[in-house]
C-alpha cells in the first residue's frame, strides 16, 4: 500500500504556508530592506496598531482556514458514515478513494472497500452453497423414495407368506421404519423448501381461536383411533388475534400433533388449551420426554420447520420436558 500522508501534517503545513510565513517574510524584507521613513516618521507610526494588526490577520487567517480545512474533514467523514450505514437489505457500494491524496480517510475508506469485497465474496459462497444443498436434500428425497417404495412392496408380499410370529413382528417392524424414514424425508423436504423460500408466506389477522379448534376437529379421529385421551380447553365465544399465516400455523400444529402420535402414544393423554388472557396456545402430553432417545431422533427436523415458520411470524415455542410429558407453549416472541 502507498505510503499514507498525514492529515495533522497537512493541517500544519497549510498554516505555516498562509499564515505565519508571510508575517515572517515581512520581518525578513524589514530587516534587510532600507526603510523609505526616517525615524521621526517611523516614531509617528503607533506600533500597537500595527501590531494589533498583524496579530488580527493571523488570528482571523487561523480561524479561516482551520473552519475550511475541518469542513471539508467533516464532509468526508460524513459521506464515509452514510456509506457504512447500510443494514442486510441494502447492502453498501464501494467508496470512492484518491490514491494520490492516501491520508488516515482514505486509508480507512480503502479498509472498507476490501471489507465489502470480502462480504460479497462471502454472501456469494453462502448462496452458491445454500442452493446446492437444497438442490442435493430435494434430490436425495426423492432418489430414496423408489427404493423404499420396492422395500414396502417385498414386505407386503412377504406378509401374505406363511411365516413364523417372530417373522411377522419383523416385518411389522421394518414397515413402521420405512414409514418413519419416509415421514422424516417429508420433514427434511419441507424445511428445505421453507428455508428456501418456495413456500409462500402470507400473514394475516388470524382468529386463534377458531383456527386451533379447526385444527383439534381435524386430529380428533386420529387421537381416538389410538385411544388417546384428549383433554381440550377452548373458549367458545372468547378468541385472540394473531397476525400469522394460517397455513403456516395449522402446519406447526399439525406437527405437534403428528410428534404426539409418534412418540407420546404410549401415555394415552393430550391437553390442548387456548390461553385467551395470556394469548398461548398450550399442548401437553404423558409421553416419555424429549430426553427420550427415540423422540430426539424423531423430531428434529420437523421442530426445525416449526421455529422457523413461529420466528417468521414473530411468535416462538417454549418446551418443557421431563418424564412425566412435554408441554408446549406457543406465544409472542
Amino acid at each position: 500500500m502507498k505510503q499514507t500522508k498525514s492529515l495533522f501534517r497537512r493541517f500544519l503545513k497549510g498554516h505555516f504556508l498562509f499564515i505565519f510565513f508571510p508575517p515572517i517574510v515581512l520581518i525578513f524584507l524589514s530587516a534587510f530592506i532600507e526603510s523609505p521613513f526616517n525615524e521621526e516618521e517611523l516614531n509617528k507610526l503607533n506600533y500597537f496598531y500595527v501590531v494589533l494588526l498583524l496579530f488580527g490577520f493571523i488570528i482571523v487567517a487561523f480561524v479561516v482556514i482551520s473552519w475550511i480545512f475541518f469542513l471539508r474533514l467533516r464532509k468526508r467523514l460524513t459521506r464515509l458514515q452514510e456509506v457504512m450505514s447500510f443494514s442486510a437489505n441494502n447492502f453498501p457500494k464501494p467508496i470512492s478513494v484518491q490514491r494520490d491524496r492516501m491520508d488516515e480517510i482514505d486509508q480507512l475508506g480503502s479498509s472498507f472497500n476490501w471489507m465489502i469485497q470480502q462480504l460479497e465474496d462471502s454472501r456469494k459462497r453462502e448462496y452458491e452453497e445454500e442452493l446446492l444443498r437444497h438442490r442435493l436434500i430435494a434430490n436425495l428425497s426423492h432418489d430414496l423414495r423408489t427404493p423404499l417404495t420396492i422395500l414396502r412392496g417385498h414386505i407386503t408380499r412377504l406378509n401374505k407368506e406363511a411365516i413364523s410370529l417372530e417373522g411377522q413382528n419383523s416385518l411389522t417392524e421394518m414397515n413402521h421404519t420405512i414409514t418413519r424414514v419416509g415421514d422424516l424425508m417429508d420433514d427434511l423436504l419441507s424445511y428445505t423448501l421453507l428455508t428456501s423460500g418456495k413456500h409462500p408466506f402470507g400473514p394475516i389477522s388470524t382468529d386463534i381461536g377458531r383456527l386451533v379448534r379447526a385444527s383439534v376437529a381435524a386430529w380428533y379421529p386420529v387421537f381416538e383411533e389410538k385411544e388417546i385421551q384428549v383433554d381440550v380447553d377452548l373458549p367458545a365465544e372468547e378468541t385472540f388475534y394473531w397476525k400469522a399465516d394460517p397455513k403456516w400455523m395449522t402446519r406447526v400444529l399439525d406437527n405437534l400433533f403428528q410428534n404426539i402420535l409418534r412418540h407420546a402414544a404410549e401415555g394415552k393423554y393430550v391437553h390442548i388449551m387456548v390461553d385467551v388472557e395470556k394469548e398461548q396456545i398450550l399442548v401437553a402430553d404423558r409421553g416419555p420426554g424429549m430426553d427420550n432417545s427415540s423422540y430426539e431422533r424423531g423430531v428434529g427436523i420437523g421442530l426445525s420447520a416449526s421455529n422457523y415458520m413461529l420466528k417468521k411470524m414473530k411468535l416462538k415455542a417454549d418446551f418443557t420436558s421431563n418424564e412425566n410429558g412435554t408441554r408446549v407453549v406457543i406465544g409472542r416472541a
